[in-house]
């Protein structure tokens, strides 16, 4: 596989890794209004990117990033007990 056929391997495959803000709900187990409010209480919570300047364009987050946060929240509260 050359550099240009990874390249698009790896960009075919970060796509799969998108949620939208409904889909981040149900993985986090939250209404979408709940999301945007821990997204306002924790400057750690990954930041979405926008499908354009709209201000309803869609947001959408990479799963990789929801999920290296959670371990490390997992990871900071196993320290504390």
């Amino acid at each position: 596989m050359n550099r240009t056929q990874s390249s698009v391997t790896q960009i075919a495959l970060s796509l799969t890794e998108l949620m939208t803000m409904a889909e981040l709900a149900l993985y986090l187990r939250r209404t979408r209004s709940g999301v945007d409010k821990l997204r306002a209480r924790d400057s750690t919570f990954p930041k979405p990117f926008k499908d354009g300047d709209n201000r309803r364009a869609r947001i959408y987050f990479v799963r990789s990033e929801v999920d290296s946060w959670l371990r490390g929240k997992l990871e900071s509260r196993a320290e504390a007990v």
